[in-house]
C-alpha cells in the first residue's frame, strides 16, 4: 500500500522479531483471492467500505491513468483488503494510521476517515487513534489528520 521502500525495513524488523521468538517463516498465506478473481474481490471490498459509488472504479477516470485505478482495485483492495486475519474495521484503522503518518495525502486520508466512520469506527475512536500516533508522527501530521476527521464528519 505504501510502497516497498517504506515497507521493506518494517518487514525486515518483523522477520527478525519473529525469528527471535521462534515463529516459523514464512507465515501461512492469508490470501482469499487469485489473479483471476482479485479485481472482483477488490471491488466488493471497496463497495463494502466506501459504498456503491465505487462500483466500476477500476474502469473510471482518464484513459491514460485508468490502469492505476485498476491496480488500486485489484492489488491494494483485491490482494490485501480481502486477506484473512483482520476485519475491515481494523484494516481501515490501520490505513488511517498509515496515511496520517505518510503526510501529503490528505484527500485520501479524508476518504479513509469517511470510510472508517461508515463501517463503525466513530469520530471519538479516530481522535483516540491520532492521539496514540502523535508521539510517532508529530504535531503537524496529527493536526492534519484531525482536520481530515473533522472534514469527514461534515459530509
Amino acid at each position: 500500500y505504501l510502497g516497498i521502500g517504506r515497507v521493506f525495513p518494517f518487514l525486515k524488523a518483523t522477520n527478525e522479531i519473529f525469528t527471535a521468538r521462534g515463529i516459523a517463516l514464512p507465515l501461512q498465506g492469508q490470501a482469499t483471492t487469485t489473479t483471476e478473481n482479485r479485481l472482483e474481490g477488490g471491488e466488493r471490498a471497496q463497495i463494502d467500505i466506501f459504498g456503491e459509488g465505487m462500483r466500476g472504479f477500476a474502469n473510471s477516470g482518464a484513459e491514460e491513468t485508468r490502469h492505476i485505478n485498476k491496480w488500486l482495485v485489484d492489488n491494494c483492495f483485491g490482494d490485501y483488503y480481502t486477506r484473512t486475519g483482520l476485519d475491515l474495521r481494523q484494516r481501515e484503522m490501520i490505513t488511517f494510521c498509515f496515511l496520517s503518518a505518510q503526510g501529503g495525502c490528505e484527500p485520501q486520508l479524508t476518504s479513509h476517515a469517511k470510510a472508517n466512520l461508515r463501517i463503525g469506527n466513530d469520530k471519538a475512536f479516530l481522535i483516540d487513534v491520532v492521539s496514540q500516533c502523535l508521539p510517532y508522527i508529530g504535531y503537524p501530521r496529527s493536526l492534519n489528520a484531525l482536520r481530515c476527521v473533522e472534514e469527514a464528519t461534515k459530509a
